[in-house]
């Protein structure tokens, strides 16, 4: 399996994990490539472990290993009585990243931030389309656009957020990485020597690590950020290996190539947590995988299809096969350790009787479709292939033909949300703040058509509750509103809701103060490597 990888990109990792170089150097292998470095272009969670995560931050972040809001580059923010308005006052002397291709002569101010919303908020920007068929993807999926009515610089270090109507979870959106704040200077400078591009391919931030190189689809490598205003990392250099095969990766994990590997195989968890050079940590996932068909397209534009191919399917046989028990079988499009998780709903029971029967009496018998398979490995789905496979059974059981199609990722995630894509998609998605509206609005509301709603569903009952919800402080009324949408989401069956699964973390035992977080993000800040 090693010919899938640069050599040049293999002896970088085992040189510096084997301490050729003096410096305190820490290996990643990573799952999969980025889509790119501008963190507010994309959703995936690949790309904000390589960019928004390392080399960025936010006006406010989650603490580590929670789901729990606390100041980053805004010190406090104030918030109007209407609820309206949110006043943040920056964090005096945050230093912008000093690279090989840029050298920043201030440090981080209300430019900055009024520049990295409005980039996405307005389409008369010169940076909002500077990437070719680019979009501000989650920004506009959670409605900002017809949300936010300002952003003004008030002073210097202090910026004021305007809201057209309340919105209960703003605060937490702000903490996801499409709200990572870009340097005003440095985007400046690239668009005076007509290098706007270079923004998505060398990134500059105020965060932990800064950017050195990316080799693509072999290695990205990042050094520690001397003036980072929470102080200089215990790490000398990261690099991410890209390593896309499981089993490569827990080979180098346990060659001591890396130090660190997500998604392993559930079949070799087992024989790690044996392994006396490593250890395993484990959490319950905030995530959900699933089966999402294009319901602006026939047949699946039909409610009784939908459901009789979500009965067609054996949920075990994949959780068996494909986590080894590993995962639970999903109802719901939130996970169950969720606030406003609505138990009372009932699963569509796997029943290729009564699917075959419902088919029939839709006029679909015989269908053929494509079902679509991720090339890479997920918390959520660790073997799409797998996964597409046994659908690909279970239809057939019912009379229905299966193509199992699949792209590279960054292309399966661009072509996926096109309205007139043909199939069904497999995918999922880890939540990014702890709120249902991230699943719920961001997932399967009408902003976010065309974007990360890959069912192309947009019901006018389910869209009314979900915002109806966003824009009430009050919990317990949410909730209500929550779980109503999610027995409309079970009743129209926009996706087949697969499994939640357990994530598992390996890592060598020398790895020091690495957290695991609800939230799926992987964040080297504050790790190191005992001597």
């Amino acid at each position: 399996m090693r010919n899938k990888y640069t050599f040049a990109a293999t002896l970088l990792a085992a040189t510096m994990l084997s301490g050729a170089a003096s410096a305190k150097t820490l290996v990643y292998c990573s799952e999969g490539s980025p889509e790119g470095f501008d963190p507010g272009l994309y959703t995936a969670g690949t790309t904000f472990d390589a960019s928004p995560r390392t080399i960025y931050n936010r006006l406010v972040e989650f603490k580590k290993g929670t789901t729990e809001i606390e100041p980053a580059l805004a010190e406090s923010w104030d918030v109007s009585d209407d609820g309206l308005e949110y006043t943040f006052h920056l964090r005096p002397d945050v230093a912008f990243q000093t690279t090989d291709f840029f050298t920043p002569t201030r440090t981080l101010n209300a430019d900055d931030v009024v520049f990295s919303f409005e980039r996405q908020l307005k389409e008369d920007n010169p940076w909002h389309n500077y990437v070719a068929g680019g979009a501000w993807e989650y920004f506009n999926g959670m409605g900002f656009p017809d949300l936010i009515s300002s952003i003004e610089k008030v002073d210097d270090m202090t910026v004021k957020i305007t809201l057209k109507q309340q919105e209960a979870p703003f605060l937490a959106n702000l903490g996801m990485d499409f709200a990572s704040i870009v340097s005003k200077e440095y985007s400046d400078k690239l668009e005076a020597d007509g290098q706007m591009q270079l923004m998505n391919q060398q990134p500059l931030g105020t965060g932990p690590f800064e950017f050195v190189a990316y080799q693509t689809d072999a290695v990205i490598r990042y050094r520690a950020h001397d003036e980072y205003w929470k102080g200089r990392e215990k790490i000398d250099d990261l690099v991410f290996a890209i390593t896309t095969d499981a089993a490569v990766r827990a080979q180098k994990l346990a060659a001591g190539e890396c130090h660190i590997m997500p998604y392993p195989n559930a079949a070799d968890v087992a024989g790690m947590k044996e392994n006396p050079d490593l250890k395993v940590m484990e959490q319950e996932g905030l995530n959900i995988a699933y089966l999402a068909f294009n319901t602006q397209m026939a047949p699946f534009d039909n409610a009784q299809v939908r459901k009789a191919l979500s009965k067609a399917i054996n949920k075990e046989a994949i959780i068996d096969s494909v986590f080894q028990g590993q995962a639970k079988p999903a109802k719901n499009p939130i996970p169950p350790t969720m606030w406003s998780y609505n138990d009372a709903v009932e699963d569509d029971s796997y029943d290729p009787e009564a699917a075959k029967k419902m088919l029939e009496e839709a006029g679909a018998s015989g269908l053929s479709m494509k079902v679509w398979a991720m090339p890479v490995a997920r918390p959520y789905m660790l073997n799409a292939r797998r996964a597409a496979e046994l659908i690909q059974s279970d239809f057939a059981a019912v009379g229905v033909n299966v193509e199992i199609v699949t792209y590279e990722w960054a292309e399966y995630l661009s072509r996926s949300k096109d309205v007139d894509r043909d199939g069904a998609v497999l995918l999922g998605w880890t939540g990014d703040n702890g709120d249902p509206d991230n699943f719920l609005h961001t997932l399967l509301g009408c902003d976010a058509v065309g974007g990360n709603n890959r069912a192309q569903w947009c019901n006018e009952e389910f869209d009314a509750l979900v915002n109806k919800a966003k824009r009430t402080s009050d919990r317990d009324e949410r909730t209500k509103l929550y779980e109503e949408a999610q027995v409309v989401f079970k009743r129209e069956a926009p996706w087949v809701t697969l499994d939640h699964s357990l994530v598992v973390m390996p890592m060598r035992k020398e790895v020091e103060g690495y957290v695991m977080d609800p939230l799926g993000i992987h964040s080297f800040s504050g790790v190191d490597i005992a001597e």
